[in-house]
């Protein structure tokens, strides 16, 4: 994935390679902190990746999980050296909280993105104008136009980067005729979309009015898949909330939702027909 040196994705390998080891070793984590003499909060806050890890910290934890394959002590070595510091989105984190910055971490080394939205274009797709016309409501023009070049640098690690995921966007059909900016910038929503539908790691479908109800009827989700672990998904709330990768059956849901609408939404070529007989009604003036 993008960035082999940002903290965020070597915090979440050594987040996940650690557990494994702990589980692979028997051991609790209340075990494994008093094994280490450290607060069961530190041993937490590693396997959620939420904090950086010293190589001397990695090495006491190695040996008491018992991990002396010399290739993989090494990698994990060198992603230590490489967690701590500041990720990308450190200069918007006055548009982040914390929960979406942990999620972040996770989409940048995501290998596979899916997502839904049922009312208007998500974030992954919106452009600057779209984003602003949004949440212009809220009446922060500033908060409005420091969110749009968050998603626009999102945008390019997502899209730009030659190793970035492959994506996989549903949209309900409100999105495609709810007129968020009027028809200037609606012409130019439409328009971006369907050039990223031209790219070969981005897909876009719509999900039409007459396919009903279903499990994230009122609710958009994104659902992250990666190399070398199990899917997350993040439900949008005001703050947004990432799911904990226990809960199994949460994740399975909506994996189950995401094939269902897979199965109702329209085909690639009708989806580009749908958008394309939305821009000529939005005219050229």
């Amino acid at each position: 994935m993008p960035r082999a040196d940002d903290p965020a994705i070597n915090r979440r390998r050594l987040s996940t390679d650690l557990r494994r080891a702990r589980d692979k070793s028997g051991l609790t984590q209340h075990q494994a902190a008093e094994a280490l003499e450290w607060s069961v909060s530190k041993i937490i806050r590693i396997e959620k990746g939420t904090v950086g890890l010293s190589v001397t910290d990695l090495r006491a934890m190695l040996q008491e999980y018992r991990v002396e394959d010399p290739e993989q002590v090494a990698s994990l070595e060198q992603a230590a050296r490489h967690s701590k510091g500041q990720s990308w989105w450190v200069d918007y984190r006055d548009v982040i909280g914390p929960k979406f910055a942990l999620y972040l971490g996770y989409e940048g080394a995501a290998t596979v993105i899916r997502a839904f939205h049922p009312i208007y274009f998500p974030g992954f797709l919106q452009t600057t104008d779209y984003t602003m016309a949004l949440m212009e409501p809220e009446g922060s023009p500033d908060r409005a136009r420091r969110t749009a070049e968050l998603r626009t640098a999102r945008q390019e690690r997502l899209f730009e980067e030659p190793d970035g995921p492959e994506t996989y966007f549903i949209v309900d059909e409100a999105a495609i005729h709810r007129q968020i900016g009027g028809p200037p910038v609606m012409r130019q929503q439409l328009r971006y979309v369907r050039g990223l539908m031209a790219r070969d790691r981005v897909r876009v479908r719509v999900l039409p009015f007459t396919a009903g109800a279903h499990f994230s009827t009122i609710g958009s989700f994104a659902l992250l898949s990666f190399a070398d672990d199990e899917d997350l998904v993040n439900v949008e709330a005001m703050t947004g909330t990432l799911a904990s990768r226990d809960d199994r059956e949460l994740i399975a849901n909506y994996q189950e939702c995401f094939e269902f609408l897979d199965q109702k939404a329209l085909s690639d070529q009708e989806t580009a027909e749908m958008i394309d007989r939305a821009l000529e009604a939005l005219g050229t003036s």
